[in-house]
């Protein structure tokens, strides 16, 4: 069954170590090999900037990463097709794997809003506003304050509408989850978990799963431990809980996977690399139908491009 997976680290381990390869480095839970072994159609590579990066440098760092993907992950696997446009998704053929990039932390632009227009012109299609701190743009879920989005954040809002750019929900606080959401039109959470089923800071509150639900948009599950069930270990068996419960809000056809590989260091498992992603569907197969596992997996997702 196809898999479309909404984030993973992949850039930011290729960064930290340009000598790793992209192909078949084991160091990487999502590289080539992998992604063909799990039947991965449309994988999402997030831009991320690490907090000890300095302001200055803060866009070259992401221009990196964006060089490290058209050389590393696009340039030498003639399998793997960047995504430039939604409507390419579409034309992806047997065999082919659709790559997409996304940003994860508006640090990579700070109030250069020309240097956000530049990362759109690269191909970045989604943008989350934060990591877990605070910025120009918004605070993130670890920041006390927990105040919303400010009149920078709003404008980037109103771009990635004009762009038909996704806006994550995912490590916004609750303020400026609750100021994004209302003003984008295509509000996404790439990876996160129900805090009903697990109280973790990262989770969503039901209400705001119902939010993004009724704007059309769709939720991720997160593969990290702490993020299922608060420990350091986890089973296919607390994905499901929190599927289950995000089903149980009407959100059948809102439900999606967002592993967060190469970003985390705990696994679910059976599922420690995109190589494992079957083991996932075969056991969302005992639950539920089979039509809904597509969903889960693939369709809600390719149903619900801004095309």
């Amino acid at each position: 069954m196809n898999i479309v997976d909404l984030h993973c680290d992949a850039l930011l381990k290729l960064h930290m170590d340009p000598g790793k390869s992209f192909t078949n480095d084991s160091d990487l839970e999502v590289n080539a090999e992998r992604l063909v072994k799990g039947n991965v159609k449309l994988q999402l590579f997030a831009i991320f900037i690490e907090p000890e990066v300095t302001s200055h440098k803060q866009f070259q760092v992401a221009l990196e990463q964006i060089d490290l993907f058209h050389r590393e992950v696009v340039g030498k696997h003639p399998n793997i097709r960047k995504i430039v446009h939604w409507s390419d998704v579409a034309k992806l053929k047997d065999g082919e794997i659709g790559a997409i990039l996304t940003l994860e932390g508006a640090e990579a632009f700070g109030n250069d809003l020309v240097k956000l227009r530049t990362l759109y012109q690269l191909g970045v299609k989604s943008i989350g506003l934060t990591w877990n701190n605070a910025n120009l743009c918004a605070d993130g879920v670890a920041e006390r304050r927990g105040a919303g989005l400010t009149k920078l954040g709003f404008e980037v809002v109103t771009m990635n509408n004009q762009e038909k750019v996704w806006t994550d929900m995912s490590h916004l606080s609750i303020n400026s989850f609750w100021d994004a959401v209302e003003a984008a039109e295509f509000p996404v959470a790439t990876h996160s978990n129900s805090k009903v089923i697990c109280g973790d800071r990262r989770n969503l509150l039901d209400d705001q799963a119902k939010a993004i639900i009724d704007k059309k948009g769709f939720i991720g599950m997160v593969f990290n431990p702490p993020f299922l069930n608060g420990k350091e270990t986890a089973t296919m068996d607390d994905v499901l809980r929190h599927i289950d419960h995000f089903c149980g809000l009407g959100g059948s056809k809102h439900v999606a996977l967002g592993s967060d590989f190469d970003g985390i260091t705990m696994h679910v498992k059976d599922l420690e690399h995109a190589g494992k992603y079957q083991n996932l569907v075969n056991e969302l197969l005992k639950r539920f139908k089979e039509e809904e596992v597509r969903g889960f997996a693939y369709q809600n997702v390719i149903d619900r491009l801004p095309v």
